[in-house]
């Protein structure tokens, strides 16, 4: 059930049985010259609604803006400062906790924001425990990357070897496709597979990878291989939600 095409009633009368909630954050930045530039805040929330449905657990409003100043020398590309992020997190957390949520599992679709989530959660349990002492709510908040959980990572590394890569990759193109078949995008990739390596700041960024991808070829991605993908990454998310909310 998602959060936003619920009432107020349905959600009180979830929280009879469940505190939990899955919370998906993704970016808005380039994904290379046929990644859709919403493709991570699309991945996370069409992974965490499918998630959602197998495990009963109500899904909140996808962030969709995330931590993504390396990727703005490319236009349409938007980025939150850290601080805005973290903000952020926190007035959604403290909004739910005040009903009654206890247990948060953000769905992330982009690396680059897990330090701030972890940051803004700490913030969270400093505020909890100084507004409530011993008797601050035992709040619970976990992030976790939709392509790290087993079944997805072996099926992308059958799917696509060594030329998944690390951004633009054909996995997180291929799941924004089935998601949005009528928006997928072709270009010629010079080089078929994007150089690897590190980089400092936006403009290094794009000196060094200057069509936006690294280490991937996402030529290779289909909106099949996305509907096999998104099938696998939502039930590694289930079983991942079912062992967050039994946990003491």
């Amino acid at each position: 059930m998602r959060l936003q095409l619920a009432s107020w009633p349905e959600v009180q009368e979830y929280l009879t049985d469940s505190t939990g909630i899955m919370m998906p954050i993704g970016s808005t930045e380039q994904h290379g010259p046929t990644g859709l530039i919403g493709t991570d805040a699309i991945t996370a929330e069409e992974i965490s609604w499918r998630a959602g449905e197998l495990v009963n657990a109500l899904v909140g409003p996808t962030i969709s803006v995330g931590m993504a100043h390396h990727h703005l020398e490319f236009p349409g590309t938007m980025t939150l400062r850290p601080t805005t992020l973290v903000a952020l997190i926190r007035d959604y957390i403290e909004s739910l906790a005040s009903h009654g949520f206890r247990r948060f599992l953000f769905v992330n679709g982009h690396g680059g924001n897990l330090a701030t989530v972890g940051a803004a959660f700490y913030e969270i349990y400093q505020e909890f425990r100084q507004a409530h002492g011993a008797d601050a709510p035992a709040l619970r908040c976990r992030v976790l990357n939709w392509w790290d959980g087993s079944k997805v990572r072996a099926l992308s590394d059958d799917l696509f070897g060594s030329r998944l890569g690390n951004h633009a990759t054909p996995s997180e193109v291929s799941v924004a496709a089935f998601a949005y078949p009528g928006y997928v995008k072709h270009a010629e990739l010079d080089p078929p597979v994007a150089p690897t390596g590190r980089f400092y700041d936006a403009r290094d960024y794009r000196r060094r990878f200057p069509d936006g991808r690294i280490g991937s070829d996402p030529s290779m991605a289909t909106p099949a291989h996305g509907e096999r993908l998104l099938v696998a990454a939502a039930a590694d998310l289930a079983e991942a939600y079912r062992q967050f909310m039994n946990e003491d």
